[in-house]
């Protein structure tokens, strides 16, 4: 690193994006804080040269690779550029302290590169099962990053992990149907759409295909079920990160409530959090219990 970098201001950036979820909220363990916001604006910032602004898919694949090149100078103890300092500067101070996983963060930009590329080429998800493959380089590192800042290293916790990741990230595909398409964005997949008889037309904005409902409705009750069966993690979660884990639960499943209260209609509507959820919110996480396995009696 140069030493003209070293004196820079090394937090990280406040959130500023929209999102289903508290990040780095005064819930999260304050030691913690840094860590997280760290990780976060390292994905955040990806995800947007991926997707934000007018850039050619060159200039985005560029861009990321040039990304990565700072990523592994910075693991590598060599000089980065000066274009991330922001991302980098706070990051640099959270790999060293907590060792963080190389692979689970060029992971994170290899789903990027990955969206590039099918966006570009007009591509789209053969099968649901390649969906999920996505989902697991796209939204689970950010659980395994979390839970290995909180030493949780165990099979069951991370399974839940990527339960909740992989949930959140179905649940923002199918809140951002209207937004997604327009810009070829496709995440239903095609063997799907098939099997419902879902047609591009039925996906237009003037569109009341009552296939189209039925399709979102089956996605949005799978990306339910997979969050209610990682939703036990957070009564495996320690104090205040546990309660933030209980938002981020919720957070999730009332977008999956205003798009049923859409009739599943969101490739013509965006649902989205406001203030006013909250205190629903807070309240269902307040009453979240675990359950328990019949076979087992245990947790």
């Amino acid at each position: 690193m140069h030493p003209s970098q070293a004196s820079r201001v090394q937090s990280a950036a406040p959130v500023t994006h929209y999102e289903n979820f508290p990040v780095a909220s005064v819930l999260c363990p304050a030691h913690l804080r840094p860590a997280v916001a760290a990780i976060y604006h390292f994905a955040r910032t990806a995800d947007d040269l991926a997707d934000e602004g007018d850039a050619s898919r060159d200039e985005r694949l560029n861009a990321l690779n040039a990304y990565r090149s700072d990523l592994l100078a910075l693991t590598q103890g060599r000089p980065i550029s000066d274009q991330w300092p922001q991302v980098f500067m706070p990051l640099a101070d959270i790999i060293k302290r907590h060792q963080l996983p190389l692979g689970l963060l060029t992971d994170l930009l290899d789903a990027f590169e990955q969206d590039v590329r099918f966006t570009f080429e007009e591509r789209r998800y053969a099968n649901d099962a390649e969906l999920l493959d996505y989902c697991r380089r796209s939204a689970n590192p950010i659980g395994r990053l979390l839970m290995h800042l909180y030493d949780i290293t165990d099979p069951q916790a991370l399974a839940q992990s990527d339960q909740i990741c992989t949930a959140l990230q179905l649940i923002n595909f199918w809140q951002d149907v209207s937004v997604d398409l327009p810009r070829q964005r496709w995440y239903l997949s095609t063997e799907a759409m098939q099997a419902a008889g879902v047609t591009d037309a039925d996906l237009q904005p003037d569109s009341h295909s009552e296939s189209a409902r039925q399709l979102i409705a089956a996605y949005t009750d799978y990306a339910r079920g997979t969050m209610q069966k990682g939703a036990q993690l957070c009564h495996r979660l320690p104090g205040r990160a546990g309660w933030e884990l209980r938002l981020v639960v919720q957070g999730g499943l009332r977008i999956l409530d205003k798009i049923e209260q859409l009739h599943f209609a969101t490739w013509r509507t965006r649902p989205k959090l406001t203030a006013s959820d909250v205190p629903l919110m807070l309240w269902r996480a307040v009453w979240m219990r675990p359950t328990y396995s019949a076979d087992s009696g245990t947790r």
